[in-house]
Parts: structure tokens; sequence; C-alpha cells
């Protein structure tokens, strides 16, 4: 992981990444018994993937290297869409 960061040009934002993705998912457990927690922290991810999904594009990644942002985009986007109905 440290490796890709370095290869987008966003090394000073890999510990940053790391830790906002811990406790995020943290905040989706603890989300199971408040959904207050859950629609905040799934939109934390969809942003965070979001941006990742940006990044590959950017620096033009196939689709096959992508998909794990795109899967944890939309996963994240319906959790958030879910807990907010």
């Amino acid at each position: 992981m440290k490796s890709e960061f370095k290869r987008f040009g966003l090394e000073k934002l890999g510990l940053t990444t790391a830790v906002t993705e811990l406790v995020a998912a943290m905040g989706l457990l603890i989300g199971i018994k408040y959904p207050l927690f859950l629609t905040v922290f799934s939109a934390i991810l969809v942003l965070l993937m979001f941006f990742g999904t940006l990044v590959r594009l950017r620096m033009k990644d196939s689709l096959l290297l992508m998909t794990p942002a795109l899967f944890y985009f939309f996963l994240n986007l319906y959790i958030f869409f879910v807990s907010i109905i």
C-alpha cells in the first residue's frame, strides 16, 4: 500500500487514509446499534472511495485495479442511503 501511495504522489496521505479507514470501519460496526454512526461513517467511506477511484482514473489504472475502490464506493453508498431511510 505504501508503494501505491508513493506511485500516486500521495505518500503524505497514506497514514491519514489508513487511520480514516480503520476509524470509519469501527464506526460502521458501532452504527449497527446507533444508526447515526452508520450514516456518518458510511458517508466518510463513500467520499474516501470516490477520491480513491478518481486517483486511479487519473493514473490511468485498469478497471481491474479500480474494482476494489468502486466496489467499496457502491457498497458504502448503499449503506448510506439505506441508513437515511
